[in-house]
């Protein structure tokens, strides 16, 4: 539209509306402003975008809390947001009723408030466990005063009605669908294995069916792209290799790596070096973490020092601590030189206590001058009293060392039914279930004079009980009572 044909429509107009504004450059109106908005902008035709003379409800746009008002507001990760907007989410739950206040598209710009709009709902809110410390204390209290707090369980029963359930999970998935293949008898089995495995506890399987759906899916088109009628056992190990996580992804670089440049060993004998298992992300990518120890003169002369290094998280750091408080039981009130822990390689980062069982073998190694079997992997957690704690991920940890071609997995005894592996994967190694530190160092130092003498003292003062004696008469052919303090 020309700008003759904008100002006579505009000189027509302001004849009826004395509240139309005008803009003129050389002899021309660019632009008209009614109560409805503008109608021309630089010789554009556009719909109310706001004018001066727009109504107040026009200018405001209602928010979630208005719109749920009667019925049931639902606030997923509650913990991301502000402390201000949940004070503001107290207040209307409080209240009722709350304001509408900011911008909208009808607002020329301008900020708006309302008077107090009903807003009566329900509120229904998620949030993982680790982000309760972000809820605004305020906020959780009104929750817990006037409703429920509930903890989703992340896993379930493992029974024949609950495999059923999952079977019947998987025909929902295809069908929904609608290009993947049905799933045969085998290939129903095997996703309900992977289930089993990445519950990552006994008798247990994953409530995780948005990872499983995904498994599903991928298993659906490896098996259109070979052409089999129905998905397959083997379509599923392939999606299972192929649609891993990234977090499984960077580690499997990260352990073919270390292979190649043999930052750990699978084979030999090697004093102060052992191999530690842990997992990454999620705790579905198991890893390799080599460790190292080496005892050096003392910094001071009145008191040794533990020393480690590899970028430790706090609870990593507390675990080395612990683990001193066991060497010192064990070598008595005189041993004075410092004592150096090394991670090696972690740029990751080193989190947990599942490395004290690696750690406590590296220094006994190291200060003991008894070589480690490099052929040997392990886990898990030990208490000051010299006592194997069960540790999580166990499943990933196992399948991790069994690929890089470690023979024997020292893991805790309370893990053994937590770990879930193929057939194949179970004939390619021994895993021992260990309870006490004397079990583990009885598997993982190289058999001489100097071990059996070792471990015949470390069992006057280390806390153990039956598997001790168990131990002990195996080593010098008798029990040894434990000793109490």
């Amino acid at each position: 539209m020309s700008a003759e044909k904008a100002f006579s429509l505009n000189k027509s107009v302001s004849e009826f509306n004395p509240k139309i504004s005008k803009r003129q450059h050389k002899g021309y109106v660019y632009n008209v402003t009614t109560e409805t908005g503008n109608l021309f902008v630089e010789d554009i035709l556009v719909h109310n975008s706001g004018g001066l003379g727009t109504p107040p409800h026009l200018r405001v746009e209602p928010g979630m809390i208005h719109r749920a008002s009667g019925g049931v507001l639902f606030i997923d990760e509650i913990a991301t947001l502000s402390h201000k907007s949940q004070q503001e989410l107290l207040t209307a739950m409080q209240e009722k009723k709350y304001s509408i206040t900011g911008q909208s598209e009808n607002s020329s710009g301008a900020m708006t408030r309302t008077d107090p709009v009903p807003c009566d709902f329900v509120l229904v809110a998620a949030g993982n466990y680790e982000d309760l410390r972000k809820v605004h204390p305020a906020l959780r209290s009104r929750i817990r005063g006037y409703g429920y707090e509930c903890y989703m369980n992340v896993d379930m029963e493992d029974t024949d009605k609950n495999r059923a359930k999952l079977g019947q999970f998987i025909a929902q998935e295809v069908i929904k669908d609608g290009k993947i293949p049905h799933f045969d008898r085998a290939a129903v089995e095997e996703i309900i294995f992977e289930a089993r495995r990445r519950a990552d506890h006994k008798g247990k399987l994953t409530l995780k069916l948005r990872d499983l759906g995904g498994l599903v899916r991928a298993a659906g088109d490896i098996a259109k792209e070979n052409g089999h009628p129905l998905v397959l056992r083997q379509d599923v190990f392939e999606a299972k290799m192929s649609a891993k996580t990234l977090e499984n992804q960077i580690v499997d670089k990260m352990i073919d790596t270390k292979k190649d440049y043999e930052v750990f060993l699978t084979q030999g004998k090697i004093v102060g070096r052992v191999n530690g298992l842990a997992v990454f992300g999620d705790g579905s990518a198991g890893s390799i973490i080599p460790i190292e120890a080496a005892v050096t003169p003392p910094s001071s002369k009145n008191e040794s020092k533990v020393i480690a290094t590899g970028k430790l998280g706090e609870i990593a750091k507390e675990a080395v601590q612990n683990v001193s408080v066991i060497f010192k039981k064990i070598s008595g009130k005189d041993f004075l030189n410092d004592i150096h822990i090394q991670f090696l390689q972690t740029y990751e980062g080193v989190e947990g206590d599942s490395a004290s069982v690696s750690i406590a073998t590296a220094v006994i190694s190291a200060t003991e001058n008894i070589p480690v079997r490099q052929s040997v992997a392990m886990t898990g957690s030990l208490s000051v009293r010299g006592e194997v704690l069960p540790v999580g991920g166990v499943s990933a940890k196992v399948s991790a060392a069994i690929k890089v071609g470690f023979k024997e997995i020292i893991v805790p005894k309370s893990n053994l039914a937590d770990i879930v592996i193929s057939k194949e994967e179970s004939e390619k190694v021994k895993i021992i279930p260990v309870s006490n530190l004397m079990r583990v160092l009885e598997v993982a130092l190289d058999d001489s004079p100097q071990k059996k003498a070792f471990l015949k003292e470390l069992s006057r003062v280390i806390y153990t009980k039956s598997d001790l004696a168990e131990v002990s008469k195996k080593l010098i052919g008798k029990p040894v009572l434990a000793k109490q303090n």
